[in-house]
C-alpha cells in the first residue's frame, strides 16, 4: 500500500515535491497501531513557522522524511481505516497533528473515550499536545465549517489565550495599550479579541495592503501601517507583542517608545526577516514567549482540566465571530496543495482566507 507525502527541502523551503511512500498492510500493523487516512488539514502562515523552527523545536522529528527534506506538521482530521487496537474501531475520526500526507501510522497509547496519544518513540521530544488526538466522531463542534475553524484557528487561539493570560497575570507590565504586529495574522486577531474584551486598548500594526481587512475584524481600537509607527504617541506605557519577527520593525518601535516600552515579547515569525545578532535596544528587553512554560504553570495553578475549561470558555466567545472574519476555501490534490503552500510561503494568501487542504484527489 502506498501513500503520498508532501515534503520540502529543509534548507530551501521553495524546493518542494510530492513523493510516494510505502505503508504496511493492515494485517502487518504492529499491536495497538492504527492506519489513518488523512482526510483534510489546515494550512496557514503559522505552518511556515513550524518549518522555520523545525530543528529548534524538533518539529522535523514528528514525521520523518528523506534526508535533507522535512514534512511540515499540520492540524487536521483523519479516519482510521485499519486498527490493531481493541478499543479504537475502524471508522473512528481523529483530530490532531498530522503530516502533509495521505496516511499516517499511529502507535495508539493512553486510549480513552475522548482521545489517544501517538506513542511512537521518534515523536516524544516535543510537547505532549503535538502527540494527542481527539476522538471526534459525531461531534458537531468538529463537523463542517465548525470543524474547519477548529483546524484553522483553535491551535492558534490557544497561543492567543496563553499570551493574554501571561499579560493579564503580570498586569500587562503596567501598560494599558498593547501593540500587535502582523495584526492580520490569526494568532494576532485572536489575541486582540481577548485583550479588547479585557478593556485594553489594542493597536494593530499591519501593511497597507492588509489594513482594510484588519479594520473589518472589529477587534482593534486603532490600525497603524508599518510606515507610520513613529506617528504613535510615545508618552505612555505600551506592551509590544511581536507576531512578525521583523528585526527592523522591532528596533524602530523600541527607539520610538524608549523607556515606555514596558514589555516586548516575541511570539511569531510571519515575516521571517530577523538579524542573527541584534544590538541592545531601549526599553524592556525583547524575549520569546514560552507557551510550554505557561501551560506548566497554569496546569499547576488551576489543577486537572483547569486550562481546558478556561480555554473552552474563551473559544466559545471567539468562534461565533469567525463567520464574518474568515472565508474557508477547500483544495484537493498534490498540485493544489503545492500551490497553496507556495502562495502562503510567499505571502500571497489574502488574510481573510483560510485554506483546508487534502493530498487525496
Amino acid at each position: 500500500m502506498t501513500a503520498s507525502d508532501f515534503i520540502v527541502a529543509r534548507d530551501d523551503f521553495e524546493n518542494c515535491k510530492t513523493i510516494s511512500t510505502t505503508l504496511p498492510a493492515a494485517d502487518a500493523l504492529p499491536d495497538d497501531a492504527l492506519l489513518v487516512k488523512v482526510d483534510r488539514f489546515a494550512f496557514t502562515a503559522n505552518n511556515t513557522t513550524y518549518a522555520v523552527l523545525g530543528d529548534t523545536v524538533k518539529y522535523w522529528e514528528l514525521f520523518p522524511a528523506p534526508k535533507g527534506f522535512g514534512n511540515i506538521p499540520v492540524w487536521g482530521f483523519g479516519d482510521v481505516i485499519a486498527s490493531r487496537h481493541p478499543n479504537v474501531p475502524v471508522g473512528e475520526r481523529l483530530f490532531g497533528y498530522f503530516p502533509m500526507a495521505t496516511h499516517l501510522v499511529i502507535e495508539a497509547a493512553d486510549v480513552s473515550k475522548r482521545g489517544l496519544r501517538d506513542g511512537a518513540a521518534h515523536r516524544q521530544n516535543v510537547a505532549p499536545v503535538y502527540n494527542a488526538y481527539a476522538r471526534v466522531s459525531g461531534d458537531p463542534a468538529y463537523a463542517g465549517k465548525q470543524g474547519d475553524y477548529q483546524a484553522l484557528l483553535r491551535p492558534l487561539f490557544m497561543l492567543s489565550f496563553l499570551v493574554d493570560d501571561f499579560l493579564a497575570e503580570n498586569d500587562d507590565f503596567g501598560a494599558r495599550t498593547v501593540l500587535l504586529s502582523s495584526a492580520s495574522s490569526k494568532t494576532a486577531f485572536g489575541l486582540a479579541h481577548l485583550l479588547h474584551a479585557r478593556g485594553r486598548k489594542v493597536i494593530g500594526l499591519t501593511s497597507s495592503g492588509n489594513a482594510a481587512f484588519v479594520t473589518s475584524l472589529g477587534c482593534y481600537d486603532e490600525i497603524v501601517t508599518y510606515d507610520r509607527v513613529t506617528s504613535l504617541p510615545s508618552d505612555a506605557p505600551v506592551a509590544f507583542i511581536d507576531m512578525a519577527g521583523n528585526s527592523a520593525l522591532r528596533a524602530e518601535l523600541h527607539r520610538h517608545f524608549g523607556d515606555q516600552m514596558k514589555c516586548s515579547m516575541r511570539v511569531g515569525l510571519t515575516h521571517r526577516a530577523n538579524d542573527a545578532e541584534e544590538a541592545a535596544l531601549p526599553g524592556a528587553k525583547p524575549r520569546w514567549f514560552s507557551a510550554p512554560e505557561t501551560i506548566r504553570k497554569r496546569a499547576k495553578d488551576w489543577g486537572p482540566g483547569g486550562i481546558e475549561r478556561r480555554f473552552s470558555r474563551a473559544w466559545a466567545g471567539f468562534a461565533p465571530t469567525l463567520d464574518r472574519r474568515l472565508t474557508v476555501t477547500e483544495s484537493r490534490g498534490p498540485d493544489a496543495v503545492r500551490q497553496v503552500y507556495l502562495d502562503t510561503l510567499k505571502g500571497r494568501i489574502p488574510p481573510e482566507q483560510g485554506h483546508m487542504l487534502s493530498l487525496l484527489g
